[in-house]
C-alpha cells in the first residue's frame, strides 16, 4: 500500500467536497477558486474512490436482485410499488457522479502519465457498471453523460451501451498487457494484472450469455473465450484464487468499513433485516423435522445444504408454530394465522429449529423479534458461524463485519458454462459444470473464515463431519438430475446457481428474466401482486433534473436483451 501523506488527504477531501457541492447546486462562475482542477487531482485517490464506490454500487443492486429472486427477503406485496424511483437515487448518483466521473478525470491524468494499469482497472469497473445499469433500468445515458458541455444527456439504447462496455473490456485487456509508468493501489487483486485480464474476459462471457436471446452469434463468442481458457475458473484446480470480490473491514466508525449487511444485522438493538423463508427452506432440505432431529445424518438423503450454517445464524433453537413449538402472536404473528390458499406446497411463516425469516412480499410491522430472527452468517457478510450456540448477536460479534461483496466467482462461471450447454440441449456437459460449480462454492464458503472451536467439536462428535454433508447433498442432487426431466435439470441449475450467488443477486435477477427458471420459487404473499419487475423505474433524480429522460409507464418494460413473453405470465414463479 502506498504511504498517504497529509497533503494528499487534503486533496482527496477537496475532491469529495467539490463533488458534494456540484451534486446539489451549481454556481454560474467563470472560474471557481475552490475548484480542484485536473492537473491538481491525484489519480490514485480518484481510482481508490471509484473502487470503493463500485463495491457499494454492486452491493446495493446485488441486494435488490437477490430480493426479487427470493435469495433475500423482499418487503412489498405489489411489485409496481416495491421499489419507487427514489429507491435508486443513491445508486444512480454513485454510478455517474461517483464512479464514472472519478474515472473520467483519472483517465485524463493517467493518459498523460502512461498509467496504463490505472486506466485498465477503470475501464473494467466502468464496463461492469454500465452493463448493470442497463440490466436494471434499460436505456441509460452514456455517450453524453460525462460531457461537461451537455447538461441534459440523452439516454443511449441498452444495446449500444452494452457494445460500448465490451469495447471498454477489450481496451482494458490491451492496457493490462502494456507497460505502465507507475502502479495503482489495487483493492481487488493486489496488482495481479493477469487476474484482471481473466476478469475482463469473464465479463465478456457474462455479456454474451446475457444477450444470447437477441444475438444469434452470442454463444459462439462465449465459446471462443471458453476455448481460449483465459477466464476466471478455467482451471478448477485454481479454486477461488481468481475470484473478483471486495473485502470489507471491521472498523465501525470513522469510517465504518464493515460489510453493509453486517451493519444492519449486528447492532446493539438486534437484527434489522429478515432472511428469506423460501431460500432457507430450499437449503435445509425436504424433510425439515428429520433433518433437524438428533442425528443430523447426511445419509438421510434429505438435501440438507451445509452452507446454511455459514449463510445464516440462528439466534434461537425454535420457531413459533414450527416443528411442535408453541405459537407466539407477539413475536411471530403469522404463527397463529393459516397460510393463504396459494401457499399450498410452499414454506410459510417460519421454519423449524430457529430458521426465523419472512415470506416473499411480507411487509407487516416489526414485532419485538430482533434478537430472535435469523441473521446473516459468516459468509459473505462477516457475521457469526452457526455453531449451535443459539445466542443473541450484537455489534462486534462473529467475524466483525470482515466479509466480502462477491462480484464474479469461479463457481458462478461454472453455472454460466452450464447454461451455455443447456441452451444447446447438451445436458451431459451441463451436469459436469453444475456440479463443479457446487463444489467450488462449497469449498469457498467452508474455508471463508476460521471455524469456531465449538463448530469443529460439535459437528463431527454429535452429528457428522462437514464433508459428509457436502457429499450427501451432491449425491442427492446428482440422482435428481439423472432421474429428472429437462425442466427438472433447469430448476436444479437455477436453484443451485442462486445458492452460489448468495451475497450478490445481480446475475440471479438476470438469469431469472433470461431463462424463467426456477419454476418453483415461493410466490408473493399477496395473491395478486401485479406483474413482475422486468426493469425498474428510473431514479427520481435522473428524470426530475433531466428533461431528456422520461419516466417509464411501469415496471413491465423489458430491457433490450429480454425478449421473453411479457409479465404477468413470465417468469412463471411470480
Amino acid at each position: 500500500m502506498k504511504k498517504i501523506n497529509f497533503l494528499k488527504i487534503i486533496i482527496f477531501l477537496g475532491l469529495i467536497l467539490n463533488y458534494s457541492c456540484k451534486d446539489t447546486f451549481d454556481l454560474d462562475l467563470t472560474q471557481n477558486p475552490n475548484y480542484l482542477t485536473n492537473d491538481q487531482a491525484d489519480p490514485d485517490y480518484l481510482l481508490n474512490s471509484a473502487q470503493v464506490n463500485f463495491a457499494y454500487f454492486v452491493e446495493r443492486l446485488g441486494s435488490v436482485g437477490a430480493r426479487l429472486t427470493r435469495i433475500y427477503h423482499m418487503s412489498g406485496r405489489n411489485y409496481d410499488a416495491a421499489y419507487t424511483p427514489q429507491s435508486f437515487d443513491g445508486a444512480w448518483r454513485r454510478a455517474y457522479a461517483g464512479i464514472m466521473k472519478d474515472l473520467q478525470v483519472m483517465e485524463k491524468i493517467a493518459e498523460e502519465k502512461n498509467l496504463k494499469h490505472h486506466t485498465g482497472m477503470g475501464k473494467v469497473i466502468k464496463a461492469y457498471t454500465l452493463m448493470t445499469l442497463v440490466d436494471f433500468f434499460g436505456d441509460v445515458p452514456y455517450s453524453e453523460a460525462l460531457n461537461d458541455d451537455i447538461l441534459f444527456p440523452h439516454p443511449d439504447s441498452g444495446a449500444d451501451v452494452y457494445a460500448a462496455a465490451l469495447d471498454l473490456l477489450d481496451s482494458a485487456i490491451d492496457d493490462f498487457n502494456d507497460t505502465a509508468g507507475a502502479e495503482p493501489t489495487d483493492l481487488y487483486y493486489g496488482g495481479d494484472w493477469d487476474k484482471w485480464i481473466k476478469l475482463a474476459n469473464t465479463l465478456k462471457m457474462k455479456a454474451y450469455l446475457t444477450t444470447r436471446l437477441v444475438d444469434s452469434d452470442a454463444l459462439n463468442k462465449f465459446n471462443t473465450i471458453m476455448t481460449a481458457g483465459d477466464y476466471i475458473g478455467a482451471d478448477v484446480n485454481d479454486g477461488s484464487s481468481n475470484d473478483f470480490q471486495f473485502r470489507w473491514g471491521t472498523n465501525d466508525i470513522n469510517p465504518d468499513s464493515r460489510h453493509p449487511r453486517y451493519r444492519v444485522t449486528y447492532t446493539s438493538t438486534g437484527g434489522q433485516e429478515y432472511q428469506s423463508n423460501s431460500f432457507m427452506d430450499y437449503m435445509i432440505g425436504d424433510d425439515n423435522a428429520t433433518a433437524y432431529g438428533s442425528a443430523y445424518s447426511p445419509a438421510l438423503n434429505n438435501h440438507f445444504d451445509p452452507r446454511a450454517w455459514f449463510y445464516f445464524y440462528r439466534q434461537t433453537y425454535e420457531t413459533p408454530g414450527q416443528d411442535g413449538a408453541p405459537t407466539d402472536e407477539q413475536t411471530l404473528e403469522c404463527s397463529i394465522i393459516p397460510p393463504p390458499p396459494h401457499y399450498t406446497g410452499y414454506a410459510y411463516c417460519g421454519l423449524p429449529r430457529g430458521y426465523w425469516g419472512r415470506d416473499h412480499g411480507n411487509d407487516n410491522g416489526i414485532p419485538p423479534d430482533s434478537f430472535l430472527r435469523t441473521l446473516y452468517g459468516v459468509y459473505p457478510a462477516g457475521g457469526a458461524l452457526d455453531d449451535f450456540s443459539y445466542s443473541p448477536q450484537k455489534n462486534g460479534d462473529g467475524n466483525g463485519g470482515n466479509g466480502i461483496t462477491p462480484i464474479m466467482l469461479a463457481s458462478w462461471v461454472q453455472f454460466m458454462i452450464a447454461e451455455y450447454y443447456m441452451a444447446q440441449n447438451d445436458f451431459a456437459n451441463a451436469k459436469t459444470s453444475v456440479f463443479q460449480g457446487i463444489e467450488l462454492s462449497m469449498d469457498k464458503v467452508f474455508n471463508f473464515a476460521p471455524h469456531t472451536e465449538r463448530f469443529d467439536v460439535i459437528l463431527p462428535t454429535y452429528f457428522a463431519p462437514l464433508d459428509d454433508y457436502k457429499n450427501g447433498l451432491i449425491s442427492s442432487l446428482s440422482a435428481d438430475w439423472d432421474n429428472g426431466t429437462d425442466e427438472d435439470k433447469w430448476n436444479i441449475w437455477a436453484r443451485q446457481y442462486f445458492v452460489a450467488l448468495f451475497g450478490n443477486g445481480i446475475d440471479a435477477y438476470n438469469a431469472y428474466r433470461r431463462t424463467g427458471y426456477p419454476h418453483d420459487l415461493q410466490p408473493n404473499l399477496e395473491p395478486d401482486p401485479g406483474p413482475f419487475i422486468r426493469s425498474f423505474y428510473y431514479p427520481s433524480n435522473s428524470v426530475n433534473n433531466n428533461p431528456n429522460m422520461s419516466q417509464k409507464p411501469g415496471v413491465t418494460v423489458q430491457v433490450f436483451w429480454d425478449n421473453n413473453p411479457p409479465s404477468p405470465g413470465f417468469p412463471q414463479s411470480n
